[in-house]
């Protein structure tokens, strides 16, 4: 029997354990860094960001908060092409003096995190530092600097673990990467 998601199916990227273990390895690097802190904020920008930030919270064992920012990029062309985004879901907590950590599934262009720490580093936290589970440089037209890396990866469509394709996939336990000619043409 195939399953759903085998038909996009190139190959699996990064398996279920290699994630978990490198997301352990940042839990704890985390938590050191942060040790002694009272007042840490961890936003997740949604929605790919939702199942790393899950899994890596439980990593964590110095005292945090969570909270959501849903942003979207918007303009003619590709994703992020224009560097134009907008908020669709601000947090319901403050970050004034508290020291942030942004949690994102992947960074690509670096236009919409450029955003998000811009917007952040405008409520005056005490500290803000980004946490990615992918960067892919290659695709880097801006630079933004990120404290914490789960995996560098090639230049490849990436689906799973919170990555979604076409809104559907985004429970697989392991990242993957598309098929580009299993994709509907356009």
């Amino acid at each position: 029997m195939t399953l759903p998601y085998e038909e996009y199916l190139a190959e699996i990227l990064i398996d279920e354990e290699t994630l978990q273990k490198r997301i352990r390895e940042l839990g704890q690097q985390i938590s050191k860094d942060y040790e002694g802190v009272d007042d840490l904020l961890l936003v997740c920008i949604l929605r790919g960001g939702v199942v790393f930030l899950t899994d890596l919270m439980r990593q964590i064992t110095v005292p945090h908060e969570i909270d959501f920012l849903a942003v979207s990029s918007y303009g003619k062309g590709v994703r992020e092409a224009s560097g134009r985004v907008r908020i669709d879901h601000d947090l319901m907590s403050e970050a004034t003096g508290k020291h942030v950590l942004i949690i994102e599934d992947i960074i690509d262009s670096g236009y919409t995190l450029r955003f998000v720490m811009d917007v952040m580093m405008a409520r005056r936290p005490a500290s803000l530092k980004l946490c990615t589970l992918l960067d892919k440089p290659s695709r880097r037209t801006i630079h933004i600097p990120i404290d914490y890396v789960g995996f560098t990866i090639e230049d490849k469509f990436v689906f799973g673990y919170g990555l979604d394709l076409d809104d559907k996939y985004r429970n697989l336990p392991f990242v993957g990467v598309v098929r580009l000619d299993a994709l509907p043409q356009h």
